[in-house]
């Protein structure tokens, strides 16, 4: 993590609800089907929940079928941060906020065009701002 938003577990469960930090702070999951923007279709941006860094534009966002907010791009370079991640078993890339280290959850390679990308997020890592009508 090259983030500068170094907080200690104490303030970090201060400042988020109990499935937030467990999910951006301890790398836990939510279930499929769960999370307030896995079927979210407002047009706006998707921030990182812990510190409000742009992470996700909503025209990235598509239906991947998996129960997860899904994009097929960031919406800058140098936002998201990957490491492998071979945990339970399986070899994955994590995502995290390259600012405050959140985990975000997984990019797979089974994306839409243009990127053939797929970035699969927990909600409760996000906070989306609509787009001012």
């Amino acid at each position: 993590m090259s983030g500068s938003s170094r907080k200690s577990d104490e303030e970090w469960a201060k400042e988020l609800t109990p499935e937030q930090f467990a999910i951006t702070r301890r790398k836990g999951t939510e279930r499929a089907f769960t999370g307030k923007y896995w079927d979210e279709h407002t047009p706006g941006t998707y921030k990182c929940a812990c510190c409000g860094t742009p992470l996700f534009d909503s025209n990235t966002k598509f239906e991947s079928g998996s129960g997860w907010p899904s994009f097929y791009a960031a919406i800058e370079n140098g936002a998201i941060e990957t490491e492998e991640d071979t945990t339970n078993g399986m070899h994955r890339t994590e995502i995290h906020c390259a600012k405050c280290g959140c985990h975000l959850g997984h990019l797979f390679p089974d994306g839409p065009k243009p990127t053939g990308m797929r970035y699969c997020v927990n909600s409760a890592s996000l906070d989306l701002e609509p787009k001012a009508k």
